[in-house]
């Protein structure tokens, strides 16, 4: 069932702005960082087809105990995703770390080449969290990848940075998934950023949003635009 849009910024999004307004404010390093033009690119997409979306393959997952217009808007083009670290799971039997994300539904796949396109946003005191994920995999990995996002830089895993300076700007994303290669590939705004090996599994599906890991800040906020996959035939 489509979801319903909602105004940017509802009231129950008050309570988390004060939170994040008794975040630390970033260095004036990283605020120049974020102001920068976004780099250009080449485009990443050529030799792929881009598949048919409608608003049923966006499926939000959020806090049980809430409204979704609690913690998710669309207006404007425009998906505003938040969570609090004090918040709920999505499910009453979940035991995992509060999350408000998007699962791309209908694509799921288990060969072939994938890839995700958005432009996301992340505002400045957003951190310890994953803003998008390719689920699936084996021996013990639930992921395939996991984008975090720490003290204002774009991460692959706790440690390895992809994109330093992610605050306050809207960058374009762009995930490759080779199945059979068993490797990912990771732009911003059209530039290669990151190779990663692949976690193996057998059925795999794109997610975005926001999902609380360890050393959360209190809220956690990312933003969505033109999203969109394509397959490589």
């Amino acid at each position: 069932m489509p979801m319903a849009s909602h105004a940017v910024l509802p009231l129950p999004w008050l309570a988390c702005m004060v939170a994040v307004a008794l975040l630390a404010s970033p260095s004036p390093a990283a605020a120049s960082r974020a102001a920068r033009a976004p780099v250009r690119g080449g485009d990443p997409t050529v030799g792929f087809t881009e598949v048919i979306l409608t608003e049923g393959n966006f499926e939000l997952q959020h806090p049980y105990n809430l409204p979704s217009g609690d913690r998710y808007s669309f207006n404007g083009g425009v998906r505003q995703l938040w969570v609090l670290s004090s918040d709920k799971p999505h499910s009453p039997n979940s035991h995992t770390r509060p999350r408000t994300e998007i699962r791309m539904r209908g694509y799921g796949y288990s060969s072939g080449v994938w890839q995700f396109e958005g432009y996301g946003y992340v505002p400045s005191g957003t951190t310890g969290v994953s803003i998008m994920q390719v689920f699936g995999g084996a021996s013990g990995h639930a992921t395939t990848l996991m984008l975090l996002v720490y003290d204002g830089a774009l991460r692959y895993g706790h440690r390895q940075v992809v994109e330093d300076g992610i605050y306050d700007r809207w960058f374009r994303l762009n995930v490759v998934h080779d199945v059979g290669a068993s490797n990912l590939t990771v732009y911003i705004d059209g530039v290669e950023k990151l190779w990663a090996p692949g976690q193996g599994g057998d059925s795999h599906f794109f997610k975005f949003g926001v999902y609380a890991q360890r050393n959360a800040s209190s809220c956690m906020e990312s933003r969505w635009k033109n999203i969109k996959i394509f397959r490589k035939d």
